[in-house]
């Protein structure tokens, strides 16, 4: 099997949207969301958010973590369930 060749250097993308944004707050999934775009990059969310998190904190650039996280008084059984 073959390893995955990305069609472009991601951090090399990350570090182009991070510094075309400059100092404004930026939203973690338009982040994600514009590397896809322009990379076609199959990394999962959690990987381009810990890359982008690495890269905004060496540019001193805020990043709003908006990706959610689970309820931890939840179980991942009970995620789609509705209690009352």
């Amino acid at each position: 099997m073959l390893p995955h060749v990305e069609s472009r250097n991601v951090a090399a993308s990350v570090d182009k949207l991070l510094a075309e944004r400059g100092t404004a707050l930026l939203s973690m999934k338009a982040l994600i969301a514009a590397v896809r775009e322009q990379t076609g990059t199959e990394r999962s969310d959690a990987d381009l958010a810990g890359l982008i998190t690495k890269k905004a904190a060496l540019l001193g650039v805020a990043v709003l973590s908006d990706l959610g996280r689970p309820d931890p008084g939840r179980s991942p059984q009970d995620a789609g369930r509705k209690f009352s």
